[in-house]
């Protein structure tokens, strides 16, 4: 039987991971249709809002990345069990695509003396200022980044960090052994595991 759900991205990780870990996560088996970036331009005007990821299910679909992953993780159990909860899940799951926001203005610069600047800012400034701050988050919360228990929040984390990584050449988590530890505990979850283990390569 074909999967229900069709998951549209680029051919790389991105924004297109945090849903992908949770579908893993739920054992949901999914279609992950790939899109090459030189061949975006042609895809555009095919998708409701001209972005991606996008969502398909019985004849439907959807774009927006975290309102995806969170409708997602509602179907997995990966969310609060009220609206406060809820609330602590997604104030950080926005706080780690404010510094998303910042980090990828590195992959769209052209110049490359600006691209340097943009990468140290990030190195230097941006990741420090937003995990040192997460840091303290995950201690607090039994080593989880929100009410003291594995929520998609932790996923989100664990499959968008190693973007920022890439894009800035560097190992922004060296220095935050809590964060660390929360990413790697996501990363051996068995069913995630196997998504790393056969995804396809990319470069972030």
């Amino acid at each position: 039987m074909a999967p229900t759900y069709k998951l549209t991205y680029f051919d790389f990780c991105g924004l297109g991971e945090p849903c992908r870990f949770i579908l893993s996560y739920g054992r949901i088996e999914f279609e992950d249709f790939r899109i090459k970036w030189e061949d975006w331009p042609q895809w555009r005007e095919r998708t409701p809002f001209g972005l991606l990821p996008l969502l398909e299910h019985n004849g439907k679909q959807v774009n927006q990345s975290k309102a995806i992953a969170r409708y997602l993780a509602k179907k997995v159990k990966l969310v609060g069990d009220d609206d406060w909860e809820n609330l602590e899940i997604d104030a950080i799951v926005d706080t780690l695509d404010d510094l998303r926001q910042k980090v990828v203005t590195i992959f769209f610069e052209q110049d490359e003396t600006k691209k340097e600047v943009l990468r140290q800012t990030v190195i230097k400034e941006h990741c420090p200022y937003y995990y040192s701050r997460l840091e303290k988050v995950v201690q607090k919360n039994g080593g989880h980044l929100a009410l003291n228990r594995l929520t998609w929040a932790d996923l989100y984390f664990a499959a968008i960090s190693p973007l920022f990584d890439a894009l800035s050449g560097n190992n922004n988590l060296s220095d935050y052994p809590n964060l660390t530890v929360l990413k790697e505990r996501v990363n051996a979850i068995p069913a995630i595991k196997k998504w790393i283990e056969t995804r396809p390569k990319s470069d972030f």
